[in-house]
């Protein structure tokens, strides 16, 4: 099977059998574990300790670790390297996607790197693709992992795999939440600790799977990656909630741009979080799609009544929503 270009290539062929068809679906003792854990706490304790204080601390944490960490820190930047910053400001932007609560810097590169690896074939493993009931897929995406028969070779470049606060980060995952826990134990007792973490942590989880599960199954599409196996949608009215994530057959089109929502009415929280850092000085070389050099696989769809193409230079198309 012939391997797909990749932006950030992190992914390679182990052999002339590798491919992202053949595995087994495996229940994950950590992370079945992890989610279940939480998901009694916050059920049972969210009922028992719910406050105005409470539920504040959690929707504005939880906003927090979404923008600024995980769309920011670990998907824009870490991943795709979609713009560049201060080692320190790199930290703290991937501490705060650790916070999240699905895994360390690693985990999370290599989860990320393996799903779109297998997507960009032709055909894929169904773990990869999003298209089972939903019911099953929840039950895969949060308390399974696939073994590949015949998997690639994954290698993290080597300024990320030697860091030593991205290691530690790593090593000590779960551990991120401890000094949360303790602060907002302090500052508002043991509700504040269970919504501002347990519930804060199912929400993101389960969000995070839910967006994924429609953003490969229902939708809009204004471009075609032509021989992958899954296609990104564009899902209305959730960018404001997703930080831009739902903005999913753009980042498709586009993988390595800072900036997901395209169209005027693409609201995109990511984005603006990264232009008011710009302002600041705090980020450089914020990519777009005209930075991006271009894909021969990307085809635009055209949709007369509803969208407008706009030549941004000489080797591809945006599309502006009307």
């Amino acid at each position: 099977m012939n391997e797909p270009a990749l932006e950030v290539r992190r992914m390679h062929p182990a052999s002339a059998q590798t491919n992202p068809v053949e595995g087994t679906v495996l229940w994950s003792p950590v992370k079945s574990l992890w989610f279940t854990s939480h998901l009694l706490i916050a059920v049972i304790g969210g009922w028992l300790t719910i406050s105005p204080g409470a539920v504040l601390l959690s929707c504005v944490f939880t906003v927090l670790t979404l923008c600024l960490g995980h769309t920011i820190g670990l998907h824009r930047l870490l991943i795709h390297r979609s713009f560049t910053c201060q080692r320190w400001l790199e930290h703290l932007l991937v501490h705060l996607g650790t916070v999240v609560g699905m895994g360390g810097p690693f985990r999370m590169l290599y989860l990320h790197d393996i799903r779109d690896w297998a997507q960009r074939h032709r055909a894929c493993h169904p773990f990869f693709i999003d298209q089972r009931p939903i019911w099953r897929d929840a039950l895969w995406q949060l308390h399974c992992e696939i073994r590949l028969k015949h998997p690639p070779l994954f290698e993290i470049e080597r300024e990320v795999r030697e860091d030593r606060f991205h290691r530690f980060l790593e090593r000590a995952w779960m551990l991120q939440q401890a000094p949360y826990a303790v602060l907002f134990y302090l500052l508002g007792g043991i509700g504040w600790v269970v919504w501002g973490i347990s519930v804060r942590i199912v929400v993101s989880l389960a969000g995070h799977w839910l967006i994924g599960y429609f953003a490969h199954n229902h939708g809009e599409r204004d471009w075609h990656l032509e021989g992958h196996a899954v296609q990104g949608y564009n899902i209305q009215h959730l960018g404001l909630i997703t930080m831009g994530e739902c903005w999913h057959n753009n980042h498709h089109a586009f993988p390595e741009s800072a900036r997901l929502g395209l169209g005027h009415t693409q609201h995109d929280p990511g984005w603006w979080a990264l232009r008011a850092l710009s302002a600041c000085g705090l980020v450089t070389g914020l990519k777009q799609p005209a930075d991006l050099p271009p894909r021969p696989e990307r085809i635009p769809m055209i949709r007369p009544a509803r969208t407008r193409a706009r030549r941004v230079n000489k080797e591809h198309d945006v599309l502006d929503l009307l």
